[in-house]
């Protein structure tokens, strides 16, 4: 059984993904009473975090929300640390490596200054803050058009840049991951940057905590067939994973 702010946290979580729910489904996949459901949607609407409807609530945030990228590095730190770990072995010295924005990326620039050779491409700001002062490896940016929310360079001249290039492994970040919805982000500009990466890359390989599992955002950049592999974390769903396997995608847990 989850503790009251575990199941409070997957409610939000539930409904900004679906954009609404009801007491019966949410009682129904969290095991609980739909009287304590309804408390609970009581507290999280006082706390400005959904609206309640009748027989339920809908999103105050929607399949566009992003949250700011200070705020998604404090989340599931340790997981995002040690998909990084288990990304960067897949990486050989020598390797051509492209690195998508985002929180997860960053842990993986990190992981990569242990290397004695790579070319490294990326459209992330903080990535190249990690790495700029690593005189043993060869490091580019994309530039671009600067995104406040995700310090990640993105639009038409990101895509020119990115037409110039073939590389060995792209490490791509999402915010959404679902067997059926397929890959999604929040912006149609970051979906076409991360399009474009994928397409340029001998081996695409999605990064993502289990917080992203089952999330749909408003824009689709790929379906689960077009990965070549996945770096979770432990915390993954069963399902998932099961799903990964019936359509042949490789797949690392950390």
């Amino acid at each position: 059984m989850l503790f009251e702010e575990e199941r409070k946290r997957s409610i939000v979580q539930y409904i900004d993904t679906h954009t609404r729910g009801s007491v019966q489904e949410l009682s129904r996949g969290l095991g609980v009473s739909e009287s304590t459901v309804r408390r609970d949607l009581k507290e999280l609407e006082e706390a400005r975090l959904l609206k309640r409807t009748h027989g339920g609530a809908v999103s105050l945030r929607g399949a566009q929300y992003e949250p700011a990228v200070a705020d998604k590095e404090a989340q599931f730190q340790e997981e995002k640390q040690r998909i990084a770990r288990k990304a960067a072995g897949l990486v050989s010295e020598g390797d051509t490596i492209l690195l998508d924005g985002g929180t997860t990326t960053l842990e993986i620039a990190r992981e990569l200054k242990a290397f004695a050779r790579l070319t490294v491409i990326t459209n992330s700001l903080l990535a190249l803050g990690e790495l700029k002062d690593c005189r043993h490896l060869e490091v580019s940016i994309t530039g671009g058009m600067l995104r406040p929310d995700t310090l990640a360079f993105v639009g038409p001249m990101t895509e020119r840049s990115l037409e110039m290039v073939r590389v060995d492994k792209a490490f791509i970040g999402t915010n959404g991951l679902d067997a059926r919805e397929g890959i999604t982000t929040p912006n149609m500009l970051e979906a076409a940057t991360k399009r474009k990466m994928i397409s340029v890359a001998k081996q695409a390989i999605l990064v993502a905590d289990h917080s992203k599992i089952g999330q749909v955002s408003f824009c689709k950049f790929a379906d689960l067939r077009e990965l070549d592999h996945c770096v979770l974390d432990a915390q993954t769903p069963d399902g998932f994973i099961r799903e990964l396997g019936l359509q042949g995608i490789e797949y690392t847990l950390a």
